[in-house]
């Protein structure tokens, strides 16, 4: 790759880079807009008279004695209580990560070693159900869910959200475990190991960057959503997503939009911080399909 480069014109080098730049710029500024003005008042931040008012925070010099203040983290975090909608948070996201990835993983490995052709029309049907709006499939949960008194618990969106989930880490993991030769199993079963020993043993350390690459995507989709969620669960159980909506929709409070937009800083910096943590399993589960037999 450095060979290459040092091939090209310095001039195309110069603007290649110039570009990569100025799209990195384009792609940060949202979020860093956003961090900077959660330490705003609201008057400065949204200001009509001035985009200046957002850099510099003459209200907010005027009413904290700085033009930086922590009062939009503060009124989030400890007067509105976002903490438990964060616990919340972590509750659901771990459930469904574990849930969905043991029966995928068990699943997906069972559907890639079965020589049936149910198999392949599992894997259609489950297609088909991921490609249906969530807003279908949680209607169809609405009501069992008030007949049995369900409606309004952590359990309900997470049974939910794996149910939506599951078909996406079975495509996933049985794509994975597809690239992965049968000989590793047939080498493991002349070793002496059960089917599920060479499984556990042999292919899920093979198999790992797969497995944290669907994990990953099962985090976001339980971490981000906001239809499940905010449809079934009450208020005391709000998630995260939920609860920054609901500060947006009453922005006749005083102080509300800048705890919706503390707490969008609050959401979005876990994010960065998991993805460049496992940046390196994400590039090898997403070139999985390299491995050969």
């Amino acid at each position: 790759m450095a060979a290459l480069a040092r091939k090209r014109p310095a001039t195309l080098n110069l603007l290649l880079g110039g570009f990569l730049i100025l799209w990195l710029l384009i792609a940060i500024f949202p979020f860093a807009w956003t961090l900077w003005g959660s330490f705003k008042v609201e008057g400065d931040f949204f200001s009509k008279a001035s985009w200046q008012n957002a850099l510099f925070g003459p209200l907010t010099r005027l009413e904290h004695g700085s033009a930086f203040t922590g009062a939009g983290y503060h009124g989030a975090w400890v007067q509105e209580e976002f903490w438990r909608a964060a616990l919340n948070s972590l509750i659901v996201v771990v459930l469904v990560v574990v849930i969905s990835l043991t029966f995928g993983t068990l699943g997906g490995y069972a559907l890639s070693r079965s020589t049936y052709p149910y198999a392949f029309w599992l894997l259609l049907l489950a297609l088909v159900f991921r490609a249906m709006p969530p807003l279908t499939l949680v209607s169809g949960y609405l009501l069992p869910f008030y007949q049995w008194n369900l409606w309004g618990h952590l359990p309900t969106a997470i049974i939910v959200l794996v149910a939506i989930n599951q078909p996406f880490t079975l495509w996933m993991l049985t794509a994975f475990f597809r690239n992965i030769p049968k000989d590793l199993d047939e080498s493991a079963r002349v070793d002496g190991c059960t089917p599920f020993q060479a499984f556990r043993h042999v292919i899920i350390p093979v198999m790992w960057p797969g497995v944290i690459t669907t994990g990953l995507f099962s985090f976001l989709l339980a971490y981000n959503d906001f239809v499940v969620t905010s449809m079934l669960l009450s208020k005391q159980n709000q998630t995260m997503i939920p609860k920054i909506a609901s500060f947006l929709g009453t922005t006749q409070t005083e102080g509300n939009v800048m705890f919706a937009v503390s707490s969008v800083v609050s959401v979005t910096a876990p994010l960065f911080l998991l993805v460049m943590f496992f940046q390196r399993q994400i590039v090898s589960g997403l070139t999985a399909g390299a491995v050969k037999g």
